[in-house]
């Protein structure tokens, strides 16, 4: 497929479709009679993986590194699996600060539910995220 279809169906542009073609991220795309670039459907599931790593936070770097141990082969399965293990730990990490700052949000949010005189400037008095995360790690009831 060309590069626009190929834009289309993943929603990058063109522009960042060839930045990371040139910087490593996709591979050289075979070149066309006419010199357009050709890209094989098989690169819809690396770009949708790609996707997923920048959207979990992982830096351009992190996936750099893993698009070449990947260009490795069989060789490297080790090394990347333990630079994803890295990255899921650092994505669980960030998923129970996001819990622990929902919690708080909750409780800003039923405090004025339940009562119409809440001090608007009572932000102090909720607990750190550092505290909520411990309550929100344990299991309801227990």
């Amino acid at each position: 497929m060309k590069i626009g279809e190929l834009a289309q169906r993943t929603g990058l542009s063109v522009d960042t479709l060839r930045y990371y073609e040139r910087i490593g991220l996709l591979p050289r795309a075979a070149r066309a009679a006419s010199g357009h670039r050709e890209y094989d459907a098989s690169v819809l599931a690396w770009i949708d993986f790609l996707g997923r790593l920048k959207t979990t936070g992982m830096p351009i770097a992190g996936m750099l590194r893993y698009a070449r141990l990947r260009e490795g082969g069989p060789a490297t399965a080790d090394e990347r699996r333990r630079l994803l293990e890295t990255h899921r730990d650092a994505v669980r990490a960030h998923v129970a600060e996001l819990h622990a700052c929902l919690a708080v949000l909750d409780a800003k949010i039923a405090g004025y539910a339940g009562d119409a005189q809440v001090e608007t400037n009572d932000d102090h008095e909720h607990p750190s995220p550092d505290a909520l995360r411990n309550r929100v790690a344990r299991p309801l009831g227990g």
